[in-house]
């Protein structure tokens, strides 16, 4: 291996690691609720799993939010422009911060509504309503630790990152523990508790965010000019949010149409779907990573004008989106034991579980691809547009269609409803290879 390709593998995994750990952390508190509130009733973990859809709408405008400010501000780090970078930083709390506010405040107003969205059973609206009261005070400053979040990230300050991710999520975990259950003379909340770990960690990780921001090196929202950020950069961010907040709805909401879906087929078929999507969350955290560091790698690349590093970068990183996928898919299908006899669930929910991570072992070889070559490689160079279409044809025409008449219309048994979920990902990657090689994406952002 020569000089330059060591040097390439040594900067993808000193990206890539560190945010794949923040991804692994953020999805461990996901896990964490689900086994322990699976140790308390099916009831508990199932209804919890869909109120957290809401957060995960929310997390569909706070990442269109961030990842426009990752894209122009990768390009612009490369470049060496701090004073830019403030500005988008700037650009990035004004929407997070609105963004947060009114999912905050549906949560506190609205959460039977909400809840009623995901479940038809009149038990899960109810402990989900408790649980949402109390999380929509996370949902309120969670817009704001992203922001931070995410310029660590893009100024090449991983490590930052992954910590103050971490210790939120040691503090989420042990307060579950706590709250959950009922220890250190604390009455046992049950999800209500899970609720209020997630706020209380929440609250750390703003406080360390602002705290290791106030260092020499890093990059900090500039309040002096707040409301003066030039109009030229608006509209560039505008050009790259606006695209992404398609895809990402597109995406979310589509996405949590499955949950939906799967919700309204029984309270076994939603038990085990929210196991599985835990799973899934965990074993995506290594994709998560290298197409957070891909679009960082070609975006530094291309807002440097280097355009032909940029490609070649992006090339290799695609041959490697594949080998991701298939070390996801082997994961999978080993844990599924494990992770069968870690929850407890009924018989017949213990065989759909059984089924459903079968068939996640398939999906993620295009989870993992699109994820890499999407939201990384294109997303790096601007093309942002893909996203949005690709997604409104294979999952808006194709698989939530397939999937509501599987369900409602012709009473589909739940693993071929499951199976429709899962179709998009995988029926997309021709799609993506294709688009790759027209290289639209290698172009330099920046002003």
């Amino acid at each position: 291996m020569n000089a330059e390709n060591r040097l390439f593998y040594r900067n993808l995994i000193r990206i890539a690691l560190p945010i794949a750990l923040q991804s692994l952390m953020l999805a461990l508190v996901a896990a964490a609720d689900a086994l322990m509130l699976g140790r308390v009733s099916q009831e508990q973990m199932t209804a919890v799993s869909l109120a957290t859809q809401i957060q995960f709408v929310q997390n569909m405008f706070l990442s269109s939010a961030t990842a426009a400010g990752a894209i122009l501000g990768a390009q612009y780090w490369g470049k060496g422009d701090r004073r830019t970078l403030e500005n988008i930083f700037n650009l990035m709390l004004w929407f997070c911060g609105l963004v947060s506010l009114l999912f905050f405040l549906l949560c506190e107003l609205y959460p039977g509504l909400l809840m009623n969205i995901f479940a038809g059973d009149r038990q899960l609206i109810e402990i989900g309503s408790r649980y949402l009261r109390i999380a929509g005070w996370s949902y309120l400053i969670t817009g704001v630790s992203q922001c931070y979040l995410t310029i660590m990230k893009v100024t090449e300050q991983v490590r930052a990152g992954a910590f103050i991710s971490s210790a939120a999520v040691v503090i989420n975990i042990v307060l579950n523990l706590v709250f959950i259950f009922g220890f250190m003379g604390i009455p046992k909340m049950e999800a209500a508790g899970a609720a209020t770990a997630t706020t209380i960690a929440r609250v750390c990780e703003l406080f360390l965010c602002l705290f290791i921001s106030m260092k020499t090196g890093f990059i900090r929202p500039s309040l002096t000019r707040f409301f003066t950020v030039p109009a030229v950069l608006i509209k560039d961010f505008a050009g790259q949010c606006l695209p992404l907040m398609g895809g990402a709805l597109c995406w979310g909401v589509g996405f949590t149409s499955y949950t939906a879906i799967m919700g309204h087929m029984g309270v076994d078929a939603a038990a085990a779907n929210s196991v599985a999507a835990v799973v899934r969350d965990l074993v995506c955290c290594m994709c998560n990573g290298i197409g957070s560091a891909a679009g960082i790698i070609v975006g530094n690349e291309l807002g440097a004008g280097r355009l032909d590093n940029g490609k070649k970068y992006g090339l290799r990183l695609r041959n490697i989106s594949f080998v991701i996928g298939f070390i996801s898919t082997g994961i999978v299908l080993a844990v599924t034991p494990l992770v069968v006899n870690g929850v407890l669930l009924s018989d017949r929910a213990r065989g759909y579980l059984i089924g459903m991570m079968v068939i996640m072992s398939v999906y993620m070889i295009g989870r993992c691809v699109n994820t890499v070559c999407i939201n990384g490689i294109l997303d790096g160079g601007g093309d942002t547009i893909f996203d949005f279409y690709s997604l409104i044809v294979a999952m808006w025409l194709i698989a939530i269609p397939l999937a509501l008449l599987g369900a409602f219309v012709f009473h589909w048994p739940v693993l071929v409803v499951y199976s429709c979920t899962c179709v998009d990902e995988v029926g997309k990657i021709p799609w993506v290879m294709a688009r790759i090689n027209k290289y639209k994406w290698v172009k330099d952002l920046t002003r």
